[in-house]
């Protein structure tokens, strides 16, 4: 009896790369090269879907919700990386956005594979995040169709959530029961089943494109710049000056000045450089703005 992963586009064995054990270094790396060059068109023809799944967490954190990525293995550890970024990038809340992963988060070190088979794992596991009607749940698996992931997922619709499924192989169980589907067609690996690969590194694309977006949507990027950035580190602290200086268009002694007056805060400080007020009527302004500092300023 055939197990139905073998049918996966992810499982079939590559033919451009049927003589890997038989080449040297220099053409093994290029082949992978050449791989990994197919993986931004096949997002791209997933771009409307991402841009789907990145509104309804607007939408979502907008209302007060929060954003849980679901994911075994690779894929867990993917979501994960992208989940620690929003605060240190954003400024979000923290606990706002989290990782659910098979074995726990322990498992983004020490692998835990044979978890991923256990679908009641995975709804416990997100049941014990209270999961509310405003969260949304981002499921991540590249064959679609991973237990632990699913049944996080059925959790999620049970409360109320808004579900998104990101995966690499089409007409999944994973696309039935998500609000959105994002399905990133990348095919054969060149290790055949290495879904590490051309797949992971279109989920990692896939979740840099809707936390981004996400973000810029609910005004945390003013031009390109992060205005919400946490100045946690000196790398963050100097990235912090720099984009006061560049927004205000003033010099780095200035803009230290304006962080200064307003508490170390980006956002306050480039409303204050350029307006001239004081912090209070910043914190106004972007109130009143919704946060975000180009209708604070007044532009178009």
């Amino acid at each position: 009896m055939s197990d139905p992963l073998d049918d996966l586009e992810t499982e079939q064995p590559n033919p451009r790369t049927a003589d890997l054990d038989r080449l040297p270094v220099s053409e093994v790396v290029r082949l992978i090269n050449q791989e990994d060059a197919t993986v931004a068109e096949a997002v791209r023809q997933a771009l409307p879907a991402v841009a789907r799944a990145a509104e309804l967490v607007a939408e979502r954190l907008a209302r007060g919700g929060r954003v849980f990525y679901v994911g075994a293995g690779t894929s867990g550890r993917i979501g994960w990386l992208d989940a620690v970024e929003w605060v240190p990038t954003f400024g979000v809340e923290p606990g706002s956005v989290q990782a659910v992963v098979a074995g726990g988060i322990g498992s983004t070190v020490e692998a835990s594979s044979e978890l991923e088979d256990d679908a009641e794992l995975g709804a416990r596991d997100l049941q014990a995040q209270g999961p509310r009607a405003d969260d949304v749940v981002v499921g991540i698996a590249a064959s679609g169709r991973t237990p632990y992931v699913l049944g996080a997922l059925r959790a999620a619709r049970d409360a109320g959530c808004a579900t998104v499924a990101v995966c690499n192989n089409p007409h999944s169980p994973m696309e039935a029961v998500a609000d959105v589907a994002v399905v990133v067609r990348t095919g054969p690996e060149v290790v055949a089943g290495s879904t590490r690969m051309k797949a992971g590194t279109a989920q990692k694309m896939v979740l840099n494109m809707l936390s981004t977006a996400a973000m810029v949507r609910l005004g945390k990027v003013y031009r390109n710049l992060m205005v919400d950035v946490q100045p946690l580190n000196r790398k963050l602290a100097a990235r912090a000056s720099r984009i006061v200086a560049q927004a205000a268009g003033v010099s780095a002694e200035e803009a230290e000045e304006w962080l200064d007056r307003a508490g170390r805060n980006v956002k306050l400080a480039i409303v204050m450089a350029r307006t001239g007020c004081g912090p209070e009527e910043a914190a106004a302004r972007l109130r009143g703005a919704g946060g975000q500092v180009r209708v604070a300023l007044g532009e178009t």
